[in-house]
């Protein structure tokens, strides 16, 4: 009798009558203890005012029926693909909802409804997949940041791919702990090329210095991600940079300079299609034909060989980084030392040389910085050492 007075009223209320009631309704339908005839009652008003003309008596159904597990299936499936101010709490919060809604509702709803979706706890990776391939960026935003998403790796990479030029996508991203490397070494990729077009844009740098100062950049941050990368993910980043082309012979280098003989021989293993086990076997060997048959296998340049050699020669007499920031930076005195075997060969090729030249100024530079770094610090200490003393 109550829903029959209900549904005679609501033909002459105003808007935020018919809202106020219709919310009463809808909590009487979640909370009450209804007989079976005021339910069916309960559920016809409430699909009658589905077809209300105001947003606003619909917005309070989805407001109370959110949360609720035992809300009407199909009011829920009806304001869920209700216009956005409607469906968005329903899409947030509603555990009536099936991943195959939620993904339709990805791939045709707008920008705040992914977003809306994107804070669902515990979203599943499938959802996670639809919304990294067809999101917006700012539901990609929403994902990132949601720390109960179950984002799997290769959603990661489509992130980067459609919206990596972002800032607040990249910033989002690095500071995530358990980032991939191939990743973050994406990320970075993605940073540099911005950076190179935003310069050469302002008429700062010429194209071609543009791309080698990028690529320098790019390959000192990728050396800084495998020295601070678990070995099972090392795999994943050398093949990263093997399908973008980023896997050259000057990283290679860089990589060994570095004293990083893990990324060294992950990468001539990848190259050469050898396991590991027997790359290092080779390296190991220090003779000269198996390491210029080991680097011929792997495609790298005949004109490097002996730079590789050198190098390889000074690791052996003085050891390996066995620190981050030994891992990351270029050591000058094996850059020394390869660049100057390398000077007085008659056959070193002059890209050769002008690349070890540019490893030269810059390991000299980051020695220059830690050592200012060292005695800033020396400095701090002793004048907290003073402070008591001068009191």
């Amino acid at each position: 009798m109550i829903v029959r007075q209900f549904i005679s009223w609501v033909r002459t209320a105003s808007a935020g009558e018919r809202a106020d009631a219709t919310r009463a309704l809808a909590r009487a339908w979640v909370i009450s203890d209804l007989s079976d005839e005021d339910r069916a009652a309960a559920e016809g008003a409430l699909l009658m005012l589905l077809d209300d003309p105001s947003p606003l008596v619909r917005q309070a159904m989805a407001q109370v029926f959110a949360h609720s597990p035992d809300a009407p299936a199909a009011i829920v499936q009806a304001l869920a693909t209700d216009q956005a101010s409607v469906a968005l709490p329903i899409l947030q919060h509603s555990p009536l909802l099936i991943d195959a809604d939620l993904v339709d509702i990805v791939a045709t709803g707008n920008s705040d409804m992914q977003c809306a979706i994107a804070r669902r706890i515990g979203l599943p990776a499938t959802i996670c997949a639809a919304i990294a391939e067809v999101g917006s960026a700012a539901a990609a935003l929403e994902l990132i940041e949601n720390a109960t998403a179950e984002l799997p790796p290769f959603s990661w990479d489509r992130i980067v791919e459609r919206h990596g030029h972002l800032a607040a996508i990249r910033e989002s991203m690095l500071v995530l702990d358990d980032l991939p490397a191939a990743t973050r070494a994406a990320l970075v990729g993605k940073l540099t090329e911005t950076l190179a077009q935003f310069v050469v844009a302002r008429n700062w740098l010429s194209a071609d210095r543009a791309d080698q100062v990028a690529t320098e950049a790019r390959d000192r941050s990728t050396i800084a991600i495998a020295a601070q990368t678990r070995d099972g993910e090392l795999q994943g980043l050398i093949r990263h940079l093997r399908a973008n082309s980023q896997l050259t012979a000057g990283l290679i280098l860089r990589a060994l300079l570095s004293g990083n003989i893990e990324l060294f021989e992950i990468a001539l293993s990848e190259l050469s299609g050898l396991p590991r086990a027997r790359v290092a076997s080779l390296l190991n060997d220090r003779g000269t034909a198996s390491l210029h048959a080991l680097l011929g296998r792997a495609g790298i340049p005949e004109s490097t060989f002996d730079a590789f050699r050198s190098a390889l020669d000074v690791c052996h007499e003085t050891g390996f980084a066995d620190t981050l920031s030994g891992a990351a930076n270029l050591r000058r005195r094996m850059v020394e030392r390869v660049l100057t075997h390398c000077s007085t060969e008659h056959d070193a090729a002059e890209p050769l040389l002008i690349l070890l030249r540019r490893f030269a100024t810059e390991s000299a530079r980051e020695e220059a910085r830690r050592f200012c770094d060292q005695i800033m610090a020396e400095d701090a200490e002793a004048a907290l050492d003073y402070a008591p003393l001068a009191a």
